[in-house]
């Protein structure tokens, strides 16, 4: 547009020239030269009117030139207070949110599943989330948690909790799988260490024993014993061992929860647990194999996470969307916050624009100014040309007239 608008001051000066040269005695030569002429002088205005808002007309010293670099930081002054006193005031953006119904538009946006931008929403905060894991120091950020947890734990006075839950299972009869898994257990274990038994039993054995041979007649009766023992005590609901085992537990619970001795047992066994070095080393472990496995699955989009934060999002987007109550809720709360981040950082806002545009040197400010006006800044000098063409047939006429 720079190029037409110079090329069409360019041609009316070519044919002012022809004009001249050729010169006839008809009345028409007078109006075309008239046009020429004031289209001339036109074009040749209203470009150094445009250029003398940005930079100085062929370098000359003109006053008043180059307006908007020699006054930028006034500029930036004026754009902040103008945005602060147009914008930037409590009563415009209440008054502009009262009529804006955020929560809905947000549940639309959430509630479309096949929305890019959902796509792209729930990518982001999977990235970010991996980026987040990834940045912090693993080993310093475990340690932080597993502080947070021991502070947590340390706080909390485990005995009267598993004192509850164990009597709850008991009441519910749901300790019997347990119990009856310990004993199967115990049968196993046996198994497993018959000749550590026979050989326990040997040894104890008296020399006469182990001389008539009855040491492995001991130790046969002595397994079989047991082994009848367990299996009795799985078939059998009220087998005597088995409920004395049970009252046991019920004292243990009752303890728990009403005998301070107990209480201040298990607290110290759960202090001395938490202090135990072997601990920390465990915790440290699980966090990075938590912390690996969550990153690995944020970056994978088609993994359970990926898959559950788009769910999530849906069904965010549908209460959203068909909940009137938690809409006004919403967006009273969303009124509000701006409202109220533009009365107390209003200011701040506006200063760093002030700021940013008086930081820009001249040649950034120019450039930017003159690339937003872009092409209607050509178009002035256009028209400058045509209109002072079209007076000055207008002023020839006049004067032809007179």
């Amino acid at each position: 547009m720079r190029r037409t608008a110079t090329g069409l001051l360019l041609l009316m000066a070519a044919a002012f020239v022809a004009l001249q040269l050729l010169r006839g005695s008809h009345p028409a030569w007078g109006y075309a030269i008239a046009f020429t002429e004031a289209a001339m002088v036109g074009g040749l205005a209203d470009w150094f009117a445009v250029t003398a808002l940005f930079r100085r007309p062929l370098g000359l010293p003109i006053p008043h030139t180059a307006i908007i670099p020699t006054n930028k930081d006034r500029i930036a002054d004026t754009m902040a207070v103008f945005l602060k006193d147009n914008f930037l005031t409590p009563q415009v953006v209440a008054r502009r949110l009262v009529g804006f119904n955020l929560a809905a538009a947000a549940g639309t946006f959430l509630a479309d599943p096949d929305r890019s931008g959902q796509s792209r929403l729930r990518a982001g905060a999977a990235n970010l989330l991996a980026d987040v894991l990834e940045s912090l120091d693993p080993e310093r950020l475990g340690t932080q948690v597993r502080a947070g947890l021991v502070h947590q734990l340390e706080k909390i006075e485990l005995s009267p909790l598993l004192g509850q839950m164990l009597s709850a299972a008991i009441a519910d009869r749901r300790h019997l799988p347990l119990l009856e898994g310990a004993i199967r257990w115990a049968g196993n274990a046996l198994e497993a260490n018959e000749d550590l038994v026979r050989a326990m039993i040997r040894e104890r054995a008296n020399s006469l024993l182990r001389f008539a041979g009855l040491d492995t007649r001991l130790a046969n009766a002595v397994l079989d014993g047991l082994y009848k023992l367990l299996a009795e005590m799985v078939v059998q609901p009220d087998h005597p061992l088995k409920l004395k085992i049970e009252t046991m537990m019920e004292e243990l619970a009752h303890n728990l929860v009403h005998d301070p001795a107990t209480r201040l047992k298990v607290e110290r066994a759960k202090l001395d647990l938490l202090a135990n070095p072997a601990v920390s080393e465990w915790w440290q472990s699980v966090w990075e194999r938590l912390r690996r496995s969550l990153i690995e699955a944020a970056r994978n989009p088609n993994t359970a996470l990926g898959t559950r934060i788009t769910g999530m999002l849906g069904e965010l987007g549908q209460a959203l969307r068909q909940d009137p109550a938690l809409q006004l809720q919403i967006n009273r709360f969303a009124r509000r916050t701006l409202v109220g981040v533009v009365s107390r950082y209003g200011d701040e806002i506006v200063r760093i624009v002030s700021e940013t545009v008086k930081r820009w040197d001249a040649h950034t400010v120019t450039a930017r100014i003159e690339g937003a006006v872009g092409r209607d800044l050509q178009f002035i000098r256009i028209n400058g040309t045509l209109v002072g063409g079209l007076f000055g047939l207008a002023i020839h006429a006049v004067e032809r007239f007179l």
